[in-house]
């Protein structure tokens, strides 16, 4: 199997964030500023060594940092958010145009299209829309094609039967997503390709891609997939009461006894078992662990894990996928970096390489 690693681009000063979030903004900033809700909760988050990297750094040195270490632990390569909302409006985007800079940074990437409407939802604040996401007709598809075509052309760029992979979080938003996929796949073939390979996700989200004739497959997002979709009503109501709990211990702040936590374990019994959907196949997900209290404070979500019930999680997904005859398929993992929703695989004070070195054990073997 290859582990496809979701990565996060906002760990470097934006304007947009600035104005939003206030001066020196960084998915930094919320990871140091996390509180500690009750006496179990494993907040803040610190990085081994305080490696409190800047995605910004022109040599690419973070970037080399990250690649070698992914490579070293069995990680195949990384699926980056793309934050683009029309011509000429991006959020984010600087990392990846200096991974492109760098040809001598031995790392396998492909680009996973967040195309949501950025709210203001963090931190507890009033929700306010800070960036509508638009999709425009053919002369904006044209445009966004021409943007990523010098990725598609990195013989880094990761690639299915000379077709580049694009991953889209959640399509079912776009309107017109037939018609665009046919103009992609034809400047595709213009440039030399194939086409395009078109990879949904099976998200957190109500609905689900239905347009079969438009994609050519799906990738489980977990936690979310399964807690929406996947999960027996019995855990599903068993989660919610948990959660309840959670939440209300945590408003009430107290320290001294902790609430019961959700166990990564009632997530990860689902993780296998949506290997197709409308007869497309679907890429297994699964997840390090998840608390973005971070972000959303009491009213977070906290699932717990460590790192053997992640090591046998990801032997179950490779001897499904073996059953199956699908070894070399990609198992896309929450997150190499979501320091922010405590779901990350980059060493920590409190786990160092665990989660790696389950990872890498579990590829190898």
């Amino acid at each position: 199997m290859k582990i496809l690693a979701m990565y996060l681009p906002q760990f470097h000063e934006i304007e947009e964030n600035n104005r939003w979030w206030g001066k020196g903004y960084t998915e930094w900033t919320a990871v140091k500023n996390a509180q500690k809700y009750f006496s179990a909760h494993m907040q803040p988050r610190v990085p081994l060594n305080d490696n409190y990297y800047d995605l910004s750094d022109r040599s690419g040195s973070v970037w080399k940092w990250q690649a070698d270490l992914a490579r070293e632990y069995g990680v195949y390569g990384f699926c980056i958010y793309h934050y683009w909302f029309k011509t000429g409006s991006q959020l984010l985007e600087k990392p990846m145009e200096i991974l492109l800079r760098h040809p001598e940074i031995d790392l396998n990437y492909c680009i996973c299209w967040a195309n949501e409407t950025w709210k203001r939802t963090w931190y507890s604040v009033k929700r306010e829309i800070l960036k509508k996401q638009e999709y425009g007709d053919r002369s904006e598809w044209e445009n966004h094609f021409n943007y990523l075509l010098q990725f598609f052309k990195d013989p880094r760029y990761i690639k299915i039967d000379n077709k580049p992979v694009v991953n889209i979080y959640h399509s079912y938003e776009i309107p017109h997503l037939k018609e665009m996929r046919d103009v992609w796949d034809e400047l595709a073939r213009q440039s030399g390709f194939a086409g395009i390979y078109l990879v949904v996700g099976n998200t957190g989200a109500i609905q689900r891609e239905t347009r079969i004739d438009a994609i050519d497959a799906y990738y489980n997002y977990e936690p979310g997939n399964t807690s929406k979709h996947i999960m027996s009503r019995m855990d599903r109501t068993f989660r919610k009461i948990r959660h309840g709990v959670k939440k209300y211990g945590m408003r009430l702040i107290k320290r001294k006894k902790a609430p019961c936590p959700d166990a990564a374990t009632t997530y990860y019994k689902y993780t296998t078992l949506l290997t197709s959907y409308n007869s497309k196949k679907c890429y297994l997900g699964t997840f390090s662990a998840y608390d973005d209290t971070p972000r959303r404070q009491y009213k977070g979500a906290i699932i717990k894990s460590t790192p053997d019930e992640f090591y046998s999680n990801l032997m179950e997904i490779k001897t499904t996928l073996h059953a199956l005859n699908r070894d070399d398929d990609f198992v896309y993992i929450t997150a190499w970096n979501e320091w922010g929703e405590g779901a990350y695989l980059e060493p920590d004070t409190m786990n160092q390489y665990k989660y790696l070195e389950a990872i890498k054990k579990a590829v190898r073997d």
